[in-house]
């Protein structure tokens, strides 16, 4: 009895790097993969070779990817085979367009492989399975693409939100400020507004941090290079949270190497990776037990910095996933409650990252010790 042929996938991209991807990656998996790169070509190698699935982009000179599908499901075979868009564009026009020009999923660029496969994968198995199920895929594929919508919209939303809480919660810490230095004030009124103003900061950071987040889901995170002192500038962070350590009895110890080499980087990402990780240990270490910031050379041309605190560790299953956005430690997976809003350590791989960094939580320590590292270029 002779094997089925493996599916046959039309991969249709002007750009070589995201061609020769895609075509990688599916020949790997044993895909037979035929190539075209304008939208013309796809046309005449999809009635030529009567492909199983088309992974089709968007943006193409000629005939584009809209144009594209929308011709390709007028051919025989067409309405039948899925067509996958891939696409830089995340907003709902395009969304919208590319569901309008008969597309069945849609993904966008950077392309993970893993995410790839399984798209492809899962839709194959539906067109095999679509002949019996035609009208309940129907069903399904439009709850699919009203929730990607929601999804859509309410990414939208949240970053209009974030973008217009912006300008008052900046008010408010300019109005506290002033508060501050008013002499007129009693004791506690100015104590009241310190606190205010302390709590608004770090509101200020958390927008700052979605809003940066944001950017960086649609490619548009741009960093602002300039000369920065990353011992100097751990010092000036750990010195501005002493009123906070103060209050628990915390001391907050800073170690710089000498002799440190200045690094390129954005100082404003730079400095709120040290606010996040350094409000993270204050929030996590005992009462009165200290937080220590080690700053010193690592391997190769990095500086390395250490934030250490001896408050509950954080479990080994959950090391690499505490850097994803919006995952916290309750009691159940830590040794004691470690809670969060889920996005200060998002936020600080993001940044770290996008200057060619890494950070880690080093296993063998004893409380929590989050490192990061940024290269010197000397």
């Amino acid at each position: 009895m002779h094997e089925p042929p493996p599916p046959k996938v039309l991969v249709v991209d002007d750009n070589e790097p995201n061609r020769v991807l895609a075509e990688e990656t599916l020949r790997l998996e044993g895909y037979d993969v035929v190539i075209a790169t304008t939208g013309e070509q796809a046309l005449e190698v999809f009635v030529r070779e009567a492909p199983d699935l088309v992974l089709l982009d968007i943006r193409m000179p000629g005939l584009d990817g809209f144009a594209t599908c929308a011709r390709l499901r007028a051919l025989p075979r067409g309405t039948e085979t899925p067509v996958v868009f891939l696409t830089a564009l995340r907003d709902l026009e395009t969304f919208d367009r590319a569901s309008r020009a008969g597309a069945d999923d849609f993904l966008t660029k950077p392309v993970r492989p893993a995410e790839l496969l399984s798209r492809v994968q899962t839709l194959l198995r539906i067109r095999r399975l679509s002949v019996e199920l035609h009208d309940h895929f129907r069903v399904i594929r439009k709850q699919r693409d009203d929730l990607v919508r929601l999804q859509l919209q309410k990414e939208q939303l949240v970053s209009f939100v974030v973008h217009d809480l912006k300008n008052p919660v900046s008010s408010i810490e300019l109005h506290a400020q002033l508060l501050t230095r008013d002499a007129s004030l009693s004791e506690d009124a100015k104590e009241s507004a310190v606190w205010i103003m302390r709590e608004v900061q770090m509101m200020k950071r958390l927008v700052l941090n979605l809003l940066d987040i944001g950017k960086a889901d649609d490619g548009k995170l741009a960093l602002r290079r300039s000369s920065v002192d990353v011992g100097a500038m751990a010092v000036a962070v750990a010195n501005a949270a002493g009123v906070r350590a103060a209050e628990r009895d915390q001391r907050i110890l800073v170690q710089v190497a000498s002799g440190l080499p200045a690094i390129e980087a954005d100082a404003d990402l730079v400095r709120r990776v040290f606010e996040n990780l350094i409000d993270n240990a204050l929030r996590y270490a005992p009462r009165g037990a200290p937080v220590s910031i080690d700053v010193s050379a690592g391997e190769g041309p990095f500086v390395v910095v250490r934030v250490a605190d001896t408050g509950p560790g954080i479990p080994e299953s959950m090391r690499e996933r505490i850097f994803d956005r919006y995952v916290q430690l309750d009691a159940h997976t830590a040794s004691d409650s470690r809670l969060g809003r889920g996005l200060g350590l998002a936020f600080c791989r993001l940044a770290v990252e996008a200057h060619g960094g890494s950070i880690w939580i080093d296993p063998s320590a004893q409380g929590t010790v989050f490192c990061f590292q940024l290269p010197h270029g000397r």
